[in-house]
């Protein structure tokens, strides 16, 4: 699914077509945050648990690419799991203190951003 670059809001807009615009792939770290925290995940689990919170299908290279700066950021750890009954080893993420504070931040700015948003739709519709 492509991701929309700046002036994507001038495109016909059409329900049928899923895209990512920058607003949503910013939501990324924060959902994975949020899925981690819930319960320790694989990245292949993460990928489906985001489409399923409604963020669509992203392309696999941008979570695990967010996943492996989060970890370098210390907000979570991977170990691999060998307890599969068959296929390869997986990684399994888990959230750290530090992601826990991190979260608390994301909480923190998300409210902020829906008040942001709430103005604006409603300057919108006056």
């Amino acid at each position: 699914m492509p991701r929309r670059r700046r002036g994507w809001a001038l495109d016909h807009y059409d329900e049928q077509k899923i895209y990512h615009t920058p607003l949503t792939v910013s939501l990324l770290e924060p959902a994975l945050l949020i899925l981690i925290k819930r319960q320790a995940r694989h990245g292949y689990t993460l990928l489906s648990d985001l489409e399923m919170l409604g963020m669509g299908t992203i392309h696999p290279s941008v979570v695990y690419r967010t996943l492996r700066e989060m970890e370098e950021l210390g907000w979570i750890v991977s170990e691999w799991t060998t307890d599969q009954t068959q296929g390869p080893p997986r990684r399994t993420y888990r959230i750290t203190a530090e992601g826990d504070v991190a979260l608390v931040n994301w909480q923190q700015e998300l409210k902020k951003s829906e008040r942001l948003i709430a103005k604006l739709l409603q300057s919108v519709d006056s």
